[in-house]
């Protein structure tokens, strides 16, 4: 089973790129730059910069600093040509003026197509971030909304807003770039919306979505529902000094359920101990998936992979590469920076790579590896 961005989003000679090298893709983005005067390449600028990036680079002066210490045979593999390497004010000023939302697009098809699944459905968890980091005194911080593929922990899309209010049209815009062909999508309360619903729907998808007390008359209709009769399947795990149970119990949408496509709702408690604290928190979901595709074992998996993204794609990006502290913040830098992290975490997740950080010091020590990394994507 495959699926594909939809190709009316991208340019027509894309499709056919995105199956070549990621070398080969940066030669497509558009540069926003007049041809005359230009001493670099766009794509090389881009390919410094996201071998960097991979060497645990958070900063356009870390960056410049990387390209420095490069042999030239490396960076002639990056793209560089002549002696001249691409320095910090370079970078700066390129990002500051790419179309950050275009290069997600090219990026996300990128990594869409590096992420077939075989056997299973392909399930896209969205949520958004905001880069607290790049807020100035005349500038309010960027937020972003990320499309994670579940099953690889790899970002195929990204969109950014203007104010985390404006969330829930962007995740209807970013939705619309994908073929949603038999995918499920799971999202956060703030998109439980009959609207999305439709989308998801009438493009042939599914969704999961939380409910929660901003749909007040559903969520107080879920809480009533008879469930001490319903049962249950209950996993439990250990790790990182707590014991996680969660219980979940699946039954189907009654006839006033109005969202599109409903067949089931739930009801998850999630009981977590540590130092014999003890903390329940129970949610209710619906979902347009049916019991035959969605049994409670797999629409488990799908709930506890959405709340994975924080530690699979946030946390790393705020702990690892220290996103929320960054200096970065002239026009669009802060979101191609934060594409640059997003596709460096994807394509270790896509070689299988758990500990981001870890790998990050070992590509730092080993350059080279850097290079089949890139060349092999």
């Amino acid at each position: 089973m495959s699926s594909s961005p939809t190709a009316a989003q991208l340019p027509a000679a894309l499709a056919d790129t995105c199956r070549s090298r990621l070398l080969d893709l940066f030669k497509t983005v558009p540069d926003p730059r007049a041809r005359r005067g230009r001493r670099y390449d766009l794509a090389s600028v881009l390919a410094v910069a996201l071998a960097a990036v991979i060497s645990g680079a958070r900063s356009f002066v870390a960056i410049g600093e990387w390209a420095a210490q490069q042999p030239i045979e490396t960076l002639r593999v990056l793209g560089v040509a002549g002696s001249a390497i691409p320095d910090e004010s370079t970078i700066r000023r390129v990002f500051a003026r790419l179309d950050a939302d275009l290069l997600d697009q090219y990026l996300g098809a990128f990594i869409w197509t590096r992420t077939h699944t075989v056997g299973s459905r392909r399930v896209i968890a969205l949520d958004g971030k905001t880069v607290r980091g790049a807020r100035s005194k005349t500038a309010t911080a960027p937020h972003l909304v990320a499309a994670l593929d579940q099953a690889t922990g790899a970002v195929i899309g990204q969109l950014a807003v203007t104010a985390k209010s404006n969330e829930i049209p962007a995740v209807q815009g970013l939705l619309k770039l994908f073929d949603l062909t038999d995918v499920v999508v799971t999202v956060d309360a703030m998109h439980t919306q009959t609207d999305t619903a439709q989308q998801i729907t009438t493009a042939g998808g599914d969704y999961v979505f939380t409910v929660k007390a901003n749909q007040p008359k559903l969520h107080k209709a879920c809480k009533r529902l008879p469930w001490k009769d319903v049962p249950s399947h209950t996993t439990t795990s250990r790790g990182h000094g707590r014991k996680t149970t969660r219980t979940i119990k699946v039954t189907t949408a009654p006839a006033w359920v109005e969202f599109a496509g409903a067949t089931q709702l739930a009801q998850v408690r999630r009981t977590v101990t540590r130092h014999g604290k003890k903390t329940i928190e129970v949610v209710y979901l619906i979902t347009s998936a049916n019991h035959q595709a969605a049994p409670p074992t797999t629409l488990a998996a799908w709930v506890q992979g959405h709340w994975s993204i924080e530690n699979r794609l946030h946390w790393v990006r705020d702990v690892t590469y220290d996103e929320d502290r960054s200096q970065v913040r002239t026009g669009n830098a802060p979101q191609v920076m934060a594409t640059l992290r997003n596709t460096a975490i994807s394509l270790l997740r896509l070689t299988g790579v758990t500990n981001i950080a870890q790998r990050l010091r070992h590509h730092a020590r080993n350059p080279e590896t850097i290079l089949n990394l890139l060349l092999t994507s």
